[in-house]
């Protein structure tokens, strides 16, 4: 790896770990550009070297979150809708504070569509196929209702509104999930 290279992270990394700490702190609505560069000790035009404004920056954070919880998913692809709830639900755990902040904040709506499409995705690919061919309802909107309903759950529990823990909570939207409710 080049000294460029080595920099470019280092910069990426200062970014990311102040914008996150700021996120926790302030939340999303209040940060500004210029409070990123000032915390990570860096100028306004690196900043804009790696990132178009913050919005891009949550993306970036976003999509790299929903690939790691995509590998975990993938690496454990073959368990059933409980254990499969488990580990969206311990995954989320793990970072609370991050996705408390997301979902706290008016403007991350691409963070809910994103995670939307990443549940739909997973439900779909564990969804028996006769679960939705013999009913009267489309397959698409069953995984949309499904999703809206996961996604639902996880604020909530990240939010800390619901009561139990992380495996109870996760074992019980599995069953809704199994059945489709």
């Amino acid at each position: 790896m080049s000294t460029i290279d080595r920099r470019k992270l280092k910069s990426q990394k200062a970014i990311q770990s102040a914008f996150l700490e700021m996120l926790i702190e302030i939340g999303f609505d209040d940060i500004t550009v210029k409070d990123i560069a000032e915390k990570a000790d860096l100028g306004r035009k690196t900043f804009y070297l790696h990132y178009v404004d913050k919005y891009d920056l949550l993306d970036h954070i976003v999509d790299c979150h929903l690939k790691e919880l995509e590998e975990i998913c993938e690496y454990k692809q073959n368990v059933d809708f409980y254990k499969g709830s488990v580990t969206w639900f311990e995954y989320f755990e793990t970072h609370k504070n991050f996705f408390a902040s997301l979902f706290k904040s008016t403007s991350t709506f691409s963070f809910r569509k994103k995670l939307l499409k990443f549940v739909m995705n997973d439900i779909e690919k564990r969804l028996d196929a006769s679960s939705t061919e013999n009913k009267q309802i489309d397959k698409n909107i069953v995984l949309k209702f499904l999703g809206m309903a996961v996604v639902g759950v996880m604020e909530s529990f990240v939010l800390e509104e619901l009561t139990g823990s992380t495996e109870t909570v996760a074992i019980q939207v599995g069953l809704l999930v199994k059945n489709n409710i």
